[in-house]
């Protein structure tokens, strides 16, 4: 155990000391799902613990084929150029059938991942409630330990999780699509309501002046919703990375976000209200996992799971009967 602490020690100082071997090494672990690993995940979560905060956390969002990583390599490398180390969490889709997943982003951003002052880091979503790593969280804070300033969150876009990663950034940026038809029946209402900025991106060539007309309706359409933030209103933008239009803009965005939210202690708040989020989301997963643990749980969960599928027993109340065990004595 002594010699497991001091390697977990030893990691830590690695990490402290911008090694980005011993950064990747670091999620590697908390990734983990080994006991031992997630005792020493815990361990190096608290030796870092102290040294995070200091970096501001931008979640990048939108549906396949908008253009994501080509828009973050290019932000990243303009980030670079500003003076700024940056690391990237892109998040991949895991195959629902095998757990497998592509992990190609430093195959996309090539020339950002070469960058001495960016760190790339594909991880597979493994399944969790809206495409984002169950471990994301710990991750920014390893890359925050690491140095990095600015820490760049890519999700898949789907489903739940532009939800998801807005609840664990500072500054949520939804990239879209113009001409793909009705642009604002391609964005939920919640979305509208959660964002710091939109960015309509391939603003270039025949596709700028559709790209500058969805971004009128969007402006239109931001008007009528009321923002979570007392002193900010959401920007709609057009960028391209291809000719670097926009990309200099958005990192002005970024930054007069967080000097207005930080002004008015917004910014102290949200991270404070995130922190307690993410101690009830893993109070929750744990109270779930134990209770799943038990042995006549075990024993009677095929039963009721076999009743619900046959349609003998309803799902609420066959819930309500697994649940009933909480008040009888565990068995050994």
């Amino acid at each position: 155990m002594n010699r497991a602490l001091s390697a977990v020690e030893a990691l830590a100082h690695g990490i402290l000391s911008g090694n980005r071997r011993a950064l990747a090494k670091g999620i590697t672990l908390v990734e983990s799902t080994r006991p031992d690993h997630q005792e020493q995940a815990h361990r190096l979560l608290e030796l870092i613990l102290p040294h995070t905060g200091a970096g501001y956390r931008i979640g990048v969002s939108g549906v396949p084929g908008v253009g994501k990583s080509t828009f973050i390599e290019a932000f990243g490398l303009h980030l670079i150029a500003q003076g700024e180390r940056v690391a990237v969490l892109a998040v991949d889709p895991s195959s629902a059938i095998s757990g497998g997943s592509i992990l190609g982003d430093k195959t996309r951003m090539a020339r950002l991942s070469v960058a001495p002052e960016a760190f790339i880091r594909p991880s597979p979503s493994g399944g969790s409630l809206g495409g984002v790593a169950r471990h994301t969280r710990e991750a920014i804070l390893l890359c925050e330990a690491a140095g990095f300033g600015i820490v760049l969150v890519e999700t898949v876009g789907v489903g739940q999780s532009e939800f998801a990663v807005a609840s664990m950034v500072d500054f949520f940026l939804v990239l879209l699509l113009a001409g793909a038809g009705d642009e604002l029946q391609g964005i939920k209402k919640g979305i509208l309501e959660l964002v710091d900025a939109l960015a309509i991106t391939k603003a270039d060539g025949d596709n700028l002046l559709p790209a500058e007309r969805a971004a009128a309706e969007y402006r239109k359409a931001l008007r009528l919703f009321r923002h979570r933030s007392a002193v900010w209103e959401p920007p709609v933008i057009t960028v391209s990375a291809v000719t670097g239009h926009g990309i200099d803009r958005v990192w002005d965005i970024v930054r007069d976000h967080r000097a207005r939210l930080a002004a008015a202690s917004e910014l102290t708040r949200k991270r404070e209200a995130q922190q307690q989020k993410w101690f009830w989301d893993m109070l929750r997963e744990g109270i779930l996992e134990h209770f799943l643990a038990r042995a006549d749980v075990q024993t009677l969960l095929p039963e009721l799971e076999r009743a619900v599928r046959q349609h003998r027993l309803s799902p609420t109340e066959a819930a309500r009967r697994l649940l009933a065990l909480l008040d009888t004595p565990r068995t050994p």
